[in-house]
């Protein structure tokens, strides 16, 4: 009996090409069990072992020891993706403290990424009342309408580096088939490439154009010069996360 490559995706309205391409190849079914979670969930099932194959964000790939990025695609952008953000009351040089979005690690390193080394604000991370917040995926449609500062994730890395972003990609924590691999690429090509067919069939939001954001905003392939920006992206965060853990450490030598 064939063991079943556990695989979680997820459940946000720029995978739905995904889902579809999935939905078109039943025969994948007969290799995968696939299931659906928010990003943080589908990463720590990755590096938890829960399952074999995940839609995972970049900056996960980090705690995971011997990753392997699957096929073509990912959740991308060239420029604005106009579903990563920083919503704020005040202007991003103004603001003084930042509430994370539980639902990625990847665009929480992106703002701290961003505000350090491109708008140079300092800020504190609050868990509670905060003067800008991150938020992603579908919860952001609408709000550029509604708050009084939005600052687009994957235009303003596009502004500091030139280059596009991956925001996640598919990822296993171990040696998967080729015959598996060659099949799953398939599959998310069929999606992706049916696009215009199925997007009148989802239903409508409120301030936001579901055709441009499908078909332009989202940049589903895994271009050289987005994996280019996944290694400098990493160098980042880990540049972010040594600067904390001296600060840490000095501030424990100073209280011996």
């Amino acid at each position: 009996m064939l063991n079943k490559i556990k695989v979680s995706a997820v459940s946000y309205m720029n995978t739905i090409p995904f889902m579809r391409g999935i939905e078109a190849h039943p025969e994948l079914l007969d290799y995968a069990e696939i299931g659906t979670d928010i990003p943080a969930v589908c990463a720590q099932k990755l590096i938890d072992d829960e399952v074999d194959l995940g839609l995972v964000p970049v900056a996960a790939l980090l705690d995971i020891p011997d990753y392997h990025i699957i096929g073509d695609y990912c959740i991308g952008s060239v420029g604005a993706v106009d579903s990563v953000f920083i919503f704020s009351k005040k202007p991003i040089e103004e603001i003084n403290t930042l509430r994370l979005d539980s639902h990625s690690r990847t665009s929480n390193n992106l703002a701290r990424v961003l505000l350090k080394n491109y708008w140079q604000v300092p800020v504190t991370l609050v868990e509670g009342e905060a003067d800008a917040y991150v938020l992603i995926g579908d919860r952001t449609f609408g709000k550029t309408a509604v708050e009084p500062y939005a600052y687009d994730l994957g235009e303003a890395w596009m502004n500091f580096t030139g280059l596009p972003f991956a925001y996640a990609v598919w990822a296993a924590n171990k040696k998967l088939s080729p015959t598996f691999i060659e099949l799953f690429n398939k599959v998310l090509k069929t999606g992706i490439d049916g696009r215009e067919s199925y997007i009148h069939e989802i239903p409508a939001v409120d301030n936001f154009d579901i055709q441009r954001y499908l078909m332009e905003s989202i940049d589903y392939d895994l271009t050289v010069e987005k994996r280019e920006a996944i290694r400098l992206f990493h160098r980042y965060i880990q540049e972010l996360n040594a600067a904390v853990n001296n600060s840490l450490s000095g501030t424990n030598v100073s209280k011996r």
